[in-house]
């Protein structure tokens, strides 16, 4: 059963800096750990990649030392319970935008008494190599909840979403907020600048983190210096892609 460093980190107040991965190469999982970042979010939602999939992405992490978050498609019971089997270290779940959903993602991806999750000895149970007590005790610690806040319905809940107990992380995903404000887009904006500040007040007094998406470096400083601790600096086909342009461009072409 794995250590969840990541969720240690945010307990401690620190920040930490991950990367959305939407790619089927355990070798990109490695060198982002091997460049630093302290957490990667596999990305099921927007990329291609399957349960099988993730799972060996989910072990090239662990051997860089990178903590593996799982974005699911969507916050249903089999969905979670299939990420978590696999071995992945917490979930991300789109638009959750009242406190009922946010209980029953808690519900899905905890084990007695504080959820419902389907118990079997999978890899996150090494295999039923692990005492069956002990396995739903630390799957129960160890088990990182995100919840992305990224609709105006969630601006309007979040207080109540904040008080779910269970929940670690409320997430603005920026973009999606822009277009549930009528600003598609339009990341900069005082809208999104406004709601950004809620959520590191809200998470804040109610003992979660605040996390974010940022396209760059640069931000990812800014916004910790705010408040927020769990960072996702953009993704790895962006960030390649950024980097091949630079190059060609430095060649003269």
């Amino acid at each position: 059963m794995f250590k969840n460093r990541l969720k240690k980190t945010l307990k401690e107040g620190k920040p930490a800096f991950g990367i959305f991965a939407m790619c089927n190469s355990p070798d990109l999982i490695e060198i982002i750990g091997l460049a630093g970042f302290d957490f990667v979010i596999i990305d099921t939602e927007h990329g291609p990649l399957t349960v099988e999939s993730t799972q060996h992405l989910i072990r090239a992490a662990e051997l860089r030392d990178l903590t593996p978050i799982i974005r699911v498609t969507e916050g249903t019971e089999t969905i979670i319970l299939r990420s978590l089997d696999v071995g992945a270290h917490g979930i991300q779940v789109p638009q959750v935008n009242d406190p009922v959903a946010a209980r029953k993602l808690v519900e899905y991806a905890k084990y007695y008494p504080e959820g419902r999750r389907g118990i079997a000895m999978p890899r996150a149970a090494n295999y039923g190599a692990m005492n069956i007590t002990e396995y739903l005790k630390a799957s129960n610690e160890e088990t990182l909840v995100v919840t992305h806040c990224e609709n105006k319905e969630c601006l309007d809940n979040l207080e109540k979403i904040a008080q779910t107990p269970g929940i670690d992380v409320i997430f603005l995903g920026p973009f999606d907020m822009s277009q549930s404000l009528g600003i598609p887009g339009q990341v900069s904006h005082p809208l999104i600048q406004d709601a950004a500040k809620r959520i590191v007040e809200v998470c804040r007094a109610n003992g979660k983190a605040a996390g974010i998406f940022v396209a760059n470096g640069e931000q990812a400083k800014k916004r910790a210096e705010e408040g927020f601790q769990y960072i996702a600096i953009g993704m790895d086909i962006i960030l390649f892609k950024r980097i091949c342009e630079m190059e060609i461009s430095a060649a003269g072409k």
